[in-house]
């Protein structure tokens, strides 16, 4: 029987470096069954709570539908849980929430927040504010493969990383947290280092094409997002023929990867 692809949003954090487009990533603890040990950006599974948001009163200059927002409300919601940076605002501003209200509120509520034993809305209540769905550029949407034991249907956003907040991985689902270029991922996921799933390196591939965050965010907002879902077939040893639709923008239809597990 096919599994279900749960809905999941996650958000690919940019900061110019001094060697170009910098993204924020954690390993995740290798206990975890999804993408154990994986190098991947902060994000996880929208929840309920996420919907009842969406239809509450945040910005939304595109006039998207609340199903829409629900995953830019997770993608928010799951990166202050990770990594501690709250793309959220007071009520009122126009200005995000400076570093010592946001120190405030991982000192009093982080814990409890990735424990659930107090809500999103509860968090942000508690000094008043609103998240900024608005700061995020959708950028891509993959869908795990259908044969696969747990799938997911996520969205990733592009979003400018606010100078005054500290990324820091949470130390429970992700064990280390690194500033690194899409590049220098990708090679040092070949030299091993690290691990990545096929579809967060293609992502590190297409945003290494920018330069900039300015022009990531410039690009992704002016592109047209293709729903991804690779299509397997099984070759020699552990390796895969992947097809994914050439217009989602990877630099090519057909690609094989290596299923080797990691020793």
């Amino acid at each position: 029987m096919e599994a279900t692809a749960r809905p999941a949003a996650t958000i690919m954090l940019l900061r110019d470096g001094q060697a170009g487009i910098e993204v924020f990533m954690m390993v995740r603890h290798h206990a975890i069954a999804f993408a154990g040990g994986a190098l991947v950006f902060p994000g996880g599974r929208v929840e309920e709570s996420d919907h009842d948001l969406s239809a509450g009163d945040c910005p939304n200059p595109d006039g998207l539908d609340t199903e829409t927002l629900a995953f830019r409300i997770a993608a928010i919601r799951e990166t202050f849980e990770e990594s501690g940076v709250l793309l959220a605002r007071p009520c009122g501003s126009d200005e995000l929430i400076d570093a010592a209200t946001l120190k405030r509120l991982e000192d009093q509520h982080r814990a409890a927040l990735n424990a659930g034993s107090i809500g999103f809305d509860a968090v942000l209540a508690s000094e008043g504010l609103q998240p900024a769905p608005d700061l995020l550029v959708h950028f891509a949407h993959w869908i795990t493969p259908s044969q696969q034991p747990k799938r997911y249907d996520t969205h990733f956003f592009l979003a400018e990383a606010p100078p005054a907040h500290l990324a820091v991985h949470d130390g429970g689902e992700a064990v280390e947290s690194v500033w690194i270029t899409p590049a220098q991922a990708l090679t040092d996921t070949e030299a091993g280092r690290f691990k990545l799933v096929f579809a967060t390196a293609k992502n590190l591939e297409k945003l290494g094409r920018a330069g900039t965050v300015r022009e990531a965010m410039e690009t992704a907002r002016a592109a047209t997002v293709v729903t991804v879902l690779p299509k397997g077939t099984k070759l020699e040893g552990t390796k895969r023929l992947l097809r994914i639709p050439e217009e989602a923008g990877y630099g090519g239809s057909e690609f094989i990867v290596d299923f080797m597990p990691a020793s």
